[in-house]
């Protein structure tokens, strides 16, 4: 059984209500309720006396150091089976960190921690590194996201890399790690031991120079999958050598997160080979980046080649205008694997939707997911959109949000959402005015199709 309340300030009674029954929950999971550190006493008297307990989050709540210690002391009784946790947002700082090196050492059944957005410091995470390096610890997933520590805590965590061949899963996003720190974890990222899937860096001081040892460690280690470098200023440069060692034959890499790393179209020359030659990449965001028209001819005549197998493409806020429409629009009609394509916030205009239609209204077009919100469209397309809403089975999502339409370009979406051979299940539209007999309508559209989601 399963309790699973969140974004709901508890009242008294109803505290009092839930208390006695969390004993019986194997789940829990109280985010964002309001608790404090003075309802931790009772949680942690309940907690003691659940023999079935294998999830417990409180993230988002007020519990601080007091608290957390509290909770932490009654996950340590010997009939406590713990296998996720999660203290996400709760107020902490290093000092919480004195009691984790003991659950981690007693608990072997936990694999699950999320310690993000707390005050640990470099401290905090010295003293978890300790837990972490204990042979009884199993964890598989740790999330350090906004923890305030430095390159100072890079070398420990080093060593958790080299030895702890159980952990899979590292976020260490938007700490200050810089250049010499994310060096120290390359080093414990190259040990033989080290078995991680999932290394995330977003926002951590990646510099060019670092690029280069990501790019040995891309080319020795295997079991790495998911590389998230958004939020560094890699550039070009870093950005060509990352991709030769995702060319390397050992590389496995499935999805690769670039978002605002200041990458051109000069970049995309060494992302379209990657492209043609690494079939196990899956999803690729660029979000962010100034890639321009150029840039999109580059991406879109990469996608065209048959050892591609990319099926998600993130590629918001890039610069592109109605010049890169003909090269989507080609994508569109030969490629057979993508079925995500982000291109919001890019100028494509009316004319563009018109151009891209050609390969959006093919029988074979595998796009499920379209984003075209903020493109700087109108009414006048809507008509093309409604073709496209009525022949294309495929697409299943698409979110026009912020654009200028209105009643007249709604009510040409509606007329063909209406239709039973309309299949979308989605259509969002935020920050788009219509009156309110065109409200109207779109809530009997909801009567026809009840499985038909409309976000506004």
């Amino acid at each position: 059984m399963s309790l699973d309340i969140q974004c709901e300030d508890l009242s008294t009674s109803r505290w009092t209500e839930l208390l006695p029954s969390m004993q019986h929950y194997g789940i829990i999971r109280l985010d964002d309720c309001g608790l404090t550190d003075a309802m931790c006493a009772k949680i942690s008297s309940v907690l003691q006396d659940n023999l079935s307990l294998t999830e417990l989050s409180l993230a988002n709540n007020e519990l601080r150091d007091s608290g957390v210690q509290m909770v932490l002391s009654s996950l340590q009784t010997p009939t406590c089976k713990i296998q996720k946790l999660s203290l996400q947002n709760c107020n902490i700082t290093g000092a919480s960190c004195k009691m984790i090196p003991a659950l981690l050492r007693t608990k072997s059944t936990l694999t699950d921690l999320q310690l993000s957005d707390n005050h640990l410091g470099d401290e905090g995470v010295k003293l978890l590194c300790e837990g972490l390096m204990d042979p009884k610890c199993n964890l598989q997933r740790l999330e350090l996201e906004y923890c305030e520590f430095t390159a100072a805590s890079c070398e420990a965590l080093s060593s958790v890399l080299k030895t702890k061949n159980s952990l899979q899963e590292l976020t260490l996003n938007n700490n200050e790690l810089g250049e010499a720190g994310v060096l120290l974890l390359c080093q414990g990222l190259m040990d033989p031991n080290c078995n991680l899937q999932v290394l995330k860096l977003e926002g951590c001081g990646v510099t060019p120079a670092n690029c280069r040892n990501l790019s040995t460690v891309l080319q020795t280690k295997e079991s790495l999958e998911e590389l998230c470098l958004g939020e560094n200023k890699i550039g070009d440069a870093g950005l060509a050598q990352l991709c030769q060692g995702i060319l390397s034959p050992t590389c496995r890499l499935k999805i690769l997160w670039l978002w605002e790393c200041d990458i051109t179209a000069e970049g995309c020359r060494a992302l379209a080979q990657v492209l043609k030659g690494k079939a196990c990449l899956k999803k690729l965001s660029l979000i962010c980046n100034q890639l321009g028209d150029q840039g999109a001819e580059l991406l879109c005549q990469a996608l065209l080649d048959p050892a591609c197998q990319l099926e998600e493409l993130w590629l918001r806020t890039c610069g592109f205008t109605v010049a890169s429409c003909p090269s989507f629009c080609t994508l569109l009609e030969k490629n057979r694997t993508l079925k995500e394509l982000q291109l919001s916030t890019n100028a494509l205009e009316d004319a563009g939707i018109e151009l891209m239609s050609k390969g959006l209204l093919q029988s074979e077009c595998p796009i499920q997911s379209l984003w075209l919100g903020d493109c700087e469209l109108s009414d006048k397309c809507c008509g093309t959109l409604a073709n496209i809403l009525l022949s294309n089975h495929t697409l299943k999502e698409l979110d026009l949000s912020n654009n200028r339409m209105g009643d007249p370009g709604i009510r040409m979406l509606v007329a063909s959402l209406k239709q039973p051979a309309c299949t979308l299940e989605q259509l969002v539209l935020f920050d788009i005015y219509w009156t309110e007999e065109v409200d109207n309508e779109l809530r009997a559209l909801k009567e026809i199709k009840p499985n038909l989601r409309i976000t506004s």
